[in-house]
């Protein structure tokens, strides 16, 4: 983990309230495993005083692509940034997905909803690569927030699921994720459809990536806390920014 001035090389819209910052600096040499996140200071000063965790979409040749949604002051002024300007980054943060449990000549399905969508790509990319047949089901509301269907189409095949059935099936990711099979399956997004994905028991291995509020990032502030499975009296607990954000499914109760 480091701190590091970034420079911003692009910041777009590429859906509805759907941006996709590119930054360039040393930090990306520390990234390596798909599913962890940044911390990202979106102001100048103390206002806001909370950093902003965003996954990591993608890292390549000492860039970095982080993609988040325009929903409040602080991703607001995150999106005014401009080629040039410099963000403050933490990171790389917490334990990401282990894509060496998918092995060569496998299917991995990739089950993203929302903003869990950006972590897939890099995902995707390394499985890929390692010769691991991909999968990608991807969820959205409608149409119009429909992002990085053509970027994952690179590494396999991709369905589309809307609720509102304005593009692709509608419904949601589960529908699409019944019909299929696979030896292990990665998803990221909101907490019902993490929840939908762990009951359905759709393959050997789990793994879900939570989406929680954070304070610190990096485990001190025990904001993000999440209760294990095997304590019945719920005592024992596990930190989603530390010890996550990616668990086994069975692992923690979401």
């Amino acid at each position: 983990m480091r701190q590091e001035n970034c420079k911003v090389v692009s910041n777009r819209q590429i859906a509805d309230n759907i941006f996709e910052l590119v930054l360039s600096g040393e930090l990306s040499a520390a990234m390596s495993q798909p599913g962890q996140f940044v911390h990202v200071k979106v102001g100048e000063g103390f206002d806001p005083l909370l950093r902003r965790p965003i996954s990591i979409a993608s890292i390549y040749d000492g860039t970095f692509t982080i993609i988040y949604r325009r929903q409040g002051r602080g991703t607001s002024m995150l999106a005014e940034k401009t080629p040039g300007m410099s963000v403050d980054v933490l990171g790389p943060l917490g334990n990401g997905f282990p894509a060496g449990e998918a092995k060569p000549g496998q299917t991995a399905i990739l089950v993203g909803g929302g903003v869990g969508v950006p972590p897939m790509y890099e995902l995707a990319k390394q499985l890929a690569r390692n010769g691991v047949k991909v999968i990608s089901i991807i969820g959205f509301q409608t149409a119009r927030a429909v992002f990085y269907e053509k970027e994952l189409s690179d590494f396999g095949d991709v369905y589309v699921a809307t609720v509102d059935g304005t593009y692709g099936r509608k419904g949601y990711v589960t529908d699409i994720l019944d019909g299929l099979e696979a030896d292990i399956v990665f998803a990221c997004g909101p907490t019902p459809m993490l929840r939908a994905v762990e009951n359905g028991n759709y393959a050997a291995k789990t793994y879900l990536s939570l989406e929680e509020r954070m304070g610190c990032g990096i485990g001190a502030c025990f904001a993000c806390v999440c209760h294990t499975k095997d304590d019945p009296k719920g005592f024992t607990y596990k930190k989603v920014c530390s010890d996550g954000p990616v668990f086994q499914a069975g692992e923690v109760v979401i």
